[in-house]
């Protein structure tokens, strides 16, 4: 009995494009609970889509955002109450195909929208459209702004303290959300120091202004801020974890502020885990009158719409480089379908991503008008 509004009455089940909408879909689902990904997540071919309720879109899912914590969710380290089945994926941008009558105020079929939520691993999904963010276009650019740059504004905005001339460094700066915060923290007049794998991600971190960029597999880090930067550095925008974690630390100035968005390293391992020197914490941080924050997106929804409204607006003038990695350069080529989410994350994992990574749904349209 939930309502469905579409164009006419008499299109009840058409979408914007003339197609009908399937009874049933494609989604990826924890059927397991592991830190394994691809033993977790079962992909099911015959899903029901979903209905809209009054205040609900359905939108018809176009780009899948691939996130670190995918394979923390599919393990269950979130929530221990959530037992599988659980659907899975953070984020997505789409079109909107039915919707309910009180959504109809705000919305219309055919609008392109963005939207985070658990399960964005679907072909279709069901979103409020109080949640649901409202978009130009569908280009996977928006997409990389849902969690990864929020958390790179929000996290440097709240905790960075950020001002001219201060030095930040940022860990696996040429990833999803470093890319974000190397240039937010340029935007601030800030020295900005990145580590990576490649030359090829030194030269993306160049073009996006970062001054000094280190390649770990070729230098050493430790010797490289020790050297260059004997008075340490102001802020750590780190994702990494375990030794990371640990130079990172070490190399902190005098107030120094490191925020923990992530801990990559050991989110594979069983524990989710990578050891640290934990035991000179107290010592270090009383040395350097320094401190570590942590930052966990969602426990700043409530200035969640204001990031993502500036962020919108900075790359909409121009100001900001969304990069996407759709896995060309991956062997098996470019990530499309659902199916190819298991080859993404593993991606992700190997380390070989410039910018956020990608997944494209290809929807065959089969028009009857």
């Amino acid at each position: 009995s939930r309502p469905i509004l579409d164009m006419s009455y008499s299109r009840h089940f058409l979408d914007f494009q003339g197609s009908s909408i399937p009874s049933s879909m494609k989604k990826l689902v924890v059927t397991k609970l592991s830190q394994n990904f691809r033993e977790a997540v079962t992909l099911q071919q015959d899903s029901p889509v979903p209905l809209p309720g009054d205040g609900d879109l359905l939108v018809r899912t176009r780009f899948v955002g691939i996130n670190a914590s995918d394979i923390n969710y599919s393990a269950g380290r979130y929530d221990a109450s959530i037992k599988p089945p659980f659907d899975i994926g953070f984020e997505g941008v789409g079109e909107v195909v039915a919707l309910g009558l009180s959504a109809s105020a705000d919305f219309t079929v055919g609008q392109a929208v963005a939207y985070v939520k658990a399960g964005s691993f679907a072909e279709y999904t069901v979103v409020s459209a109080r949640q649901a963010v409202p978009l130009p276009s569908v280009k996977p650019e928006f997409l990389t702004l849902m969690v990864s740059g929020a958390t790179a504004y929000l996290s440097l905005k709240e905790l960075g303290d950020l001002s001219e001339g201060k030095k930040v460094l940022v860990t696996a700066a040429a990833g999803g959300t470093g890319q974000f915060a190397v240039q937010l923290a340029k935007k601030a007049k800030c020295h900005v120091i990145g580590t990576c794998s490649s030359d090829e991600k030194g030269g993306f971190l160049k073009s996006i202004g970062c001054d000094r960029t280190i390649n770990y597999k070729t230098e050493n880090v430790e010797s490289v801020l020790r050297k260059d930067y004997p008075e340490g550095v102001d802020v750590v925008y780190e994702s990494v974890g375990g030794k990371m974690f640990d130079l990172a630390l070490n190399a902190l100035a005098i107030k120094g502020c490191l925020i923990v968005i992530g801990f990559i390293a050991g989110y594979q391992n069983p524990t989710g885990l990578q050891p640290v020197k934990a035991e000179l914490l107290p010592a270090k941080l009383l040395k350097k009158s320094a401190s570590i924050r942590g930052f966990f997106l969602n426990h700043y929804l409530s200035d969640y719409k204001m990031a993502l409204q500036h962020l919108l607006k900075m790359y909409e003038r121009g100001d900001l480089v969304c990069e996407v990695d759709f896995g060309d350069m991956s062997p098996e080529g470019k990530f499309t379908g659902l199916e190819s989410v298991f080859r993404a994350v593993d991606y992700m994992y190997m380390g070989k991503n410039i910018g956020k990574i990608v997944v494209e749904l290809p929807h065959s349209v089969n028009s009857k008008l």
